[in-house]
């Protein structure tokens, strides 16, 4: 086998162990149009500076549409309806996104050194004298890359790659509104539960008495003016509004002075969100009068005001206050007095209920 290696290429010498597989060598280097002709490479030039300079064209169409284009604004595309600001949102980003890559890619087919280099394979710890190689390679690459003599395509390229940081920040805006104390008392930290707003089954939208509820017994619930809106709103204030309603024997739970009149007769209403991450529980020990969360084992006692005995969860189970009306029905006294739901950096846990508390 070895024999009929060295005859087929008998420049390279005999082989070794160390050279199992004959040195190929370098090819003889083949010039390009663009190294030979300096019109072409002129014209090659201009082609990627006029690439590079559409990009901030295009940055500034993504911002005007941005704000000048409705949300609602819909597009006619071989008969179908899409929304006129996603479109030119994405073409306007996507253009200017290719473009980069594309001028990129033809400097360095066209204009870039096309010199093929042999480079020595070395051990992994680096010679002293690794810096200075490492500093010549690149002013070899600097220097192969034209852009000394060639400096517009460098500032074309580095102003392309620092514009399109601008779409980028515009688009954070719609990951929401900024958390401020007054946004969040509106959204995050508010239900749509009131003063006088009925407690319904979560399934049958009935109305709740409470005579009707058994010691011992646990009920899903929302508020009934939930039925009264639909889609996005209608779901994220599902998730926030969800309760659980228990009944205890009064003499065997804890109440505190301060929520004496939270509930009725032994029937208290708590969160249905987990103060961990935010699952949904109702998980009911009816003898312990505990509630445990199936995600993370979370354990709230909600014959004491809802306070963690185990699990992750930092904060007790929030508790919604409430009453009866003229008929028996329950309903609320009010909004819950605390955020629900999992804590967030800006949440206030000062009113948050803790053992002990009167």
């Amino acid at each position: 086998m070895s024999t009929d290696i060295e005859k087929a290429h008998p420049e390279h010498g005999e082989l070794t162990p160390d050279s199992p597989v004959p040195d190929p060598g370098v090819e003889e280097h083949v010039p390009r149009f663009t190294d030979v002709d300096q019109a072409a490479a002129d014209r090659a030039y201009r082609q990627i500076v006029g690439m590079l300079a559409l990009v901030p064209v295009l940055v500034i169409g993504f911002l005007v549409v941005y704000f000048a284009v409705p949300r609602d604004a819909e597009l006619m595309v071989f008969g179908a309806n899409l929304k006129m600001q996603n479109t030119l949102l994405g073409l306007t980003a996507g253009l200017a996104a290719l473009l980069i890559g594309v001028s990129a890619i033809q400097w360095a087919r066209v204009l870039m050194s096309d010199e093929e280099i042999v480079g020595e394979r070395h051990g992994a710890a680096s010679p002293p004298e690794a810096r200075e190689r490492v500093l010549a390679d690149l002013e070899t690459g600097i220097e192969g890359s034209s852009i000394r003599r060639r400096r517009l395509i460098g500032s074309g390229m580095a102003g392309a790659l620092g514009l399109m940081v601008l779409p980028a920040v515009v688009s954070l805006a719609d990951l929401g509104p900024w958390p401020t104390p007054a946004v969040r008392a509106e959204t995050i930290e508010k239900t749509i539960w009131a003063e006088g707003v009925h407690l319904v089954n979560d399934v049958t939208y009935r109305r709740l008495k409470a005579d009707e509820i058994e010691v011992g017994q646990l009920v899903n619930a929302e508020p009934e003016t939930l039925q009264d809106l639909e889609g996005t709103a209608y779901q994220q204030a599902k998730a926030k509004a969800a309760i659980i309603i228990v009944r205890m024997d009064p003499n065997s739970i804890r109440i505190p002075e301060s929520r004496q009149d939270w509930q009725v007769n032994g029937i208290l209403c708590y969160s249905k969100i987990c103060t961990h991450v935010g699952c949904p529980i109702s998980l009911w020990e009816q003898q312990t009068h505990h509630l445990l969360c199936p995600c993370h084992q979370s354990t709230f006692d909600l014959g004491n005001s809802g306070v963690v005995v185990f699990g992750p969860a930092a904060r007790s189970l929030p508790q919604l206050p409430i009453t009866t009306d003229a008929d028996g029905y329950l309903v609320a006294r009010s909004d819950f007095t605390v955020p629900v739901g999992p804590s967030f950096f800006e949440r206030d846990s000062s009113k948050d209920f803790v053992e002990g508390d009167r």
